[in-house]
């Protein structure tokens, strides 16, 4: 089924009229995960029954709601395992809608998000604390010489630093997201590009480094089942506009103030814009037949 998937693609991105690499080989050292489709799994008494394996005890996080459909067993890079399930949740009775508590959201680098109501939330900045870290392990592996014990426990020590960076920022946008989601039933984003904004490089590692996407996402999934709706408006001018009158002021990324010659408003620069994300969220809502839609019909979710 992925050697289905890979060609498929690659044929797909050939007609489109891109130039994809042809989908290689890939060896059983190149593969961290494997699927059971449908059959061949089980779990019952804290035991993960996988055939042509064997019965492996589990820590089972929450309980499993639904039928599962799919289990995938992934291994990470440090020597963890993993075993996700996918279920059919059938027809979910979805909560009440969180009418009148609606919030633009600005993300960005000095701060990891600014509310409309004048909440800012800290930019950790994961990567920067570990960087120095990071560094030092990975002199060692490159001192290692290739092919030796010392070289598989020095890069198992770079991998540990990585894994401890993506667990912080997953932990943070999942905080964030169960926050926000709890106490408002509208949620406007920017839909950023955040791949095309990867390419300035003075900015590509603390873009990186904040993870916007994750934070959306996770937001996104969360609002699902707790009654709140996600809105992304388009990011154009959200920062240089006037929240007050409109008129576009331009101002550098250094700057942090926003001032209206126009109409005189001074305020911080990235409150401003999230005033102007509200704002657009309404009236994409409003354009939407005024009434925001819950998503209804089957669900799916992943343990």
């Amino acid at each position: 089924m992925r050697v289905e998937l890979a060609f498929r693609a690659f044929f797909r991105r050939v007609q489109a009229g891109e130039n994809p690499g042809y989908p290689r080989f890939k060896g059983k050292g190149r593969y961290d995960s494997i699927t059971y489709p449908q059959s061949g799994f089980g779990l019952d008494s804290g035991k993960l029954h996988l055939s042509k394996i064997a019965d492996i005890k589990v820590k089972l996080h929450r309980p499993i709601e639904g039928k599962i459909k799919t289990c995938t067993i992934r291994r990470m890079p440090t020597g963890k395992w993993f075993a996700c399930f996918s279920v059919d949740m059938g027809e979910v009775p979805l909560p009440p809608w969180k009418d009148g508590s609606v919030v633009g959201i600005d993300v960005g680098i000095e701060s990891f998000a600014t509310l409309s109501d004048g909440e800012k939330i800290a930019n950790p900045r994961f990567f920067r604390e570990e960087e120095h870290e990071l560094a030092r392990v990975q002199r060692k592996l490159s001192k290692a010489p290739k092919g030796t014990p010392e070289r598989k426990k020095a890069l198992k020590v770079v991998e540990l630093v990585h894994e401890r960076i993506a667990d912080r920022r997953n932990d943070l946008a999942n905080k964030v997201s169960r926050q926000l989601v709890d106490r408002y039933g509208v949620i406007v984003f920017e839909d950023l590009d955040i791949k095309n904004m990867l390419e300035n490089h003075c900015l590509a590692k603390s873009i990186s480094d904040v993870a916007w996407n994750m934070l959306v996402k996770s937001t996104e999934s969360k609002a699902a089942y707790a009654g709140s709706k996600v809105v992304l408006v388009d990011p154009r001018n959200t920062s240089q506009m006037c929240s007050r009158c409109g008129l576009i002021v331009k101002k550098d990324l250094s700057e942090r103030v926003h001032s209206c010659p126009e109409c005189g408003l001074s305020m911080d620069k990235d409150l401003n814009a999230a005033i102007n994300i509200l704002r657009l969220g309404m009236q994409s809502l409003r354009k939407s037949d005024r009434s925001p839609v819950l998503y209804g019909g089957e669900h799916s979710r992943s343990y």
